[in-house]
This record gives structure tokens, C-alpha cells and sequence, in this order.
């Protein structure tokens, strides 16, 4: 192993023992269930888990309309819409306040704020048509990104009195914010002058960054951050494969190269430096991993979940299991024990792509509507 690669994993993970050592105690509220108990036909994910043991999720209607609904102790509270028929969540903070995408009475999908006290509340668009929000901290910031009056997305971050912020570009016309740290830290993905789409990090008074990609790639993309600044995302290699990588601020750690063979996207981490993500290898159903303390651990689909959207700090893995026939939401312990994984069934591939494109996920919505320049590159981010 060469000695840079050594010296960037020790100081990787000396700033995951950092955070572990800064980071809350596990609540004993948190715990895991399967589903929501919802109606029989129906499916389920979850979106984020907050300390107190609170899950942000989407119920899935047979007919294929989602709900944005919170589940805690076997109630699921119906967030709403803005006048429209669906809606789905997104992230959600330590008070509970919840953010993600609802219709509106025209169909437009607008970003929101929802709180117990409040409802839900339109948080608007850039001069467009549509918006998205993504992330949270704990005073009530929000990222996300939205449709300007151009007709392209830019990332945005909410200012004291609300309004949106537009982030800008790396040169390019679009941008996506997907992580938001408590300092104030977006990442995501902007477009360059060259319309090649790079990670980015924005730093209050700092502006836009690009973070670059993985030696020989073109494209990359970042999607959540902790308050140690660890960003986590996926970047292309040399050979045009996509591998999950983690950026420590100075170097970029190519985590798919521990999993030696398919894609990987990382699409989550703790405060502790704990990544989570998805991993695509021909031949077999889609995967997931957890990398902690420099450890990789890849597991099958019946030793975890089909879909990981978090990672909480006291260490549950939220997102979803697949039964064959629908999602179900679900947490597990990131400590779970790896199993070999079984042959992929094609027809579950491509449910699981289509319901990931219905959830409004702003990655896989990249891919669709920004392929300049990466003609016949697949990407499959959850």
C-alpha cells in the first residue's frame, strides 16, 4: 500500500476519533421497527431518525402516491401537502422539525418546513417552478436546491428571515445541494464551465469549492457532511467505475477500492466518520456497506438494507429492506454481522430504480437531467 494512502487513512481516521470522542450519547428512545404499520400493500422508507427516536419516512401507496408522515412508538402523523397529492421527507433535526418536497395545488413540487406546532410551511422557489429540500441543522437551516428563473437547478441554503439563498455554480449552469453540517457547510454537486459535474463544498463567507474527483475521473458528487467537515460521496475512477470516497479537507480516500470489484456510493455519515452507502456489482442484487475505524463491511441485502439513507450518531443504519414485493422502512445496528451475497433478480433492479426516481432523490434526478459530457456513464445513487 503506498505510504501516501497510509498517511491519508491515518488521519482519517484520527479525525473519526475526533468526532467520535465530541459526539451525543445514543438515546435509549432510538429503536427499530419494520414499517410503519402501514396498510397491507403499502410500502415504506425511512428517511432520517432524530435522538429521540423520531423517523422522517414516505409511505408508498399501492397506486404509487407517496406521504410524507413522522412514525414514533407505532403512531404515524400525516405531514400533508401544499395542496397537492404527495408529498416526502427528506431529513429531519433534533426538535423534530422536518424537511423534504409536497405538491402544490398546481402539481409544482415546492421545498418545506414542517413542525408540529406550525404544519407545513412552503418555503418557495428561486424564480422557478420547483424546489427541493434536503438537509438540516439543529438551529432550523435548511439546503436543498431549486429551479431558478432560467429553468436550471441551483443549491441554496435558507438565510435567518427564511428566504433562499442561491449558491451558485462552479462555472456551470446547475448545482444540487444534498448535506448541510451545524457550522453552516453545504456539499453537493455543481456543474463546471466544461459541463462536467464536480463535488462541491460551500463554506459561509468562503463561497463555492470544487473537492475534484478520484485520480483519472471526471465527474464526482458529494452528499452529506458531518460537523468534523468529513464530506462523503462518489467520485468516477480512471477506469470509469464509480467508487464512494471520503474528503478529509486536503485528500480524497477511495473507499470503493477497499470493496475491490462494482460501483459504490457513499450516501451517509456520523459524527463519529462512520460511512454508509450502496454498492452495484454484475451479477448480484444491489448491496450496502458500512466503513468504520477503517474497516469495510459489505453485507447482502438479507443481512441489512436495500436502501441506506442515514447513519445515526449512536450507529443505526436508516433506510429501508425490500420483501420481494414492496419497501419496508427499517433500522439496523451498523455492527451487524456480513453474509455472501445471492444472485441479483433483474426485475427487483429495476423496481428499485423506478422507486428511488418516485422518491425525488436529487442525485438520481442529476444523472437523468445533466449527462453532458459523460455520455453512457451509469450512475445509481440512492
Amino acid at each position: 500500500m503506498p505510504p501516501r494512502f497510509l498517511r491519508f487513512h491515518a488521519s482519517l481516521l484520527g479525525l473519526c476519533l475526533l468526532a467520535a470522542a465530541a459526539a451525543p450519547t445514543a438515546s435509549a428512545a432510538i429503536y427499530a421497527e419494520r414499517g410503519f404499520g402501514e396498510r397491507d400493500g403499502n410500502g415504506s422508507i425511512a428517511s432520517d431518525l432524530n435522538p429521540a427516536g423520531l423517523v422522517a419516512g414516505i409511505i408508498m401507496e399501492e397506486e404509487g402516491r407517496r406521504r410524507a408522515v413522522t412514525y414514533q412508538h407505532g403512531r404515524i402523523r400525516e405531514l400533508g401537502t401544499l395542496g397537492g397529492a404527495e408529498g416526502f421527507t427528506k431529513a429531519i433535526n433534533i426538535h423534530g422539525v422536518v424537511v423534504g418536497s409536497a405538491q402544490t395545488a398546481s402539481g409544482a413540487w415546492h421545498a418545506f418546513h414542517y413542525d408540529a406546532a406550525g404544519g407545513m410551511r412552503d418555503l418557495g422557489t428561486l424564480g422557478g417552478t420547483s424546489s427541493y429540500a434536503t438537509a438540516i441543522t439543529r438551529d432550523g437551516t435548511i439546503a436543498g436546491y431549486a429551479d431558478t428563473s432560467g429553468g436550471d437547478f441551483h443549491a441554496f441554503v435558507t438565510k435567518a428571515d427564511h428566504s433562499l439563498q442561491d449558491l451558485g455554480t462552479l462555472g456551470g449552469a446547475s448545482s444540487y445541494a444534498s448535506g448541510l453540517n451545524n457550522h453552516g457547510v453545504v456539499v453537493g454537486t455543481a456543474q463546471r464551465g466544461d459541463g462536467y459535474r464536480r463535488a462541491f463544498v460551500y463554506r459561509p463567507g468562503a463561497g463555492m469549492q470544487e473537492i475534484g474527483t478520484l485520480p483519472g475521473g471526471r465527474i464526482s458528487s458529494a452528499t452529506a457532511i458531518n460537523d468534523a467537515g468529513l464530506i462523503v460521496g462518489a467520485s468516477e475512477t480512471e477506469k470509469r467505475r464509480w467508487h464512494a470516497f471520503a474528503w478529509d479537507g486536503k485528500r480524497m480516500l477511495d473507499l470503493g477500492a477497499m470493496i475491490g470489484q462494482g460501483d459504490s456510493y457513499a450516501t451517509a455519515v456520523n459524527a463519529a466518520g462512520h460511512v454508509v452507502g450502496s454498492v452495484s456489482i454484475k451479477g448480484f442484487e444491489p448491496m450496502t456497506f458500512v466503513y468504520k475505524e477503517g474497516v469495510m463491511t459489505v453485507r447482502r441485502r438479507d443481512d441489512g438494507l436495500y436502501l441506506t439513507n442515514k447513519i445515526t450518531d449512536a450507529g443505526l443504519v436508516v433506510g429501508a429492506i425490500y420483501t420481494g414485493h414492496k419497501f419496508q422502512a427499517f433500522a439496523v445496528p451498523s455492527q451487524a454481522s456480513p453474509a455472501p451475497p445471492p444472485r441479483r433478480n433483474p426485475l427487483e433492479w429495476l423496481l428499485i430504480t423506478f422507486l428511488i426516481s418516485a422518491s425525488g432523490v436529487a442525485l438520481y434526478q442529476l444523472r437523468r437531467r445533466h449527462r453532458a459530457g459523460v455520455t453512457g456513464q451509469r450512475m445509481h445513487f440512492l
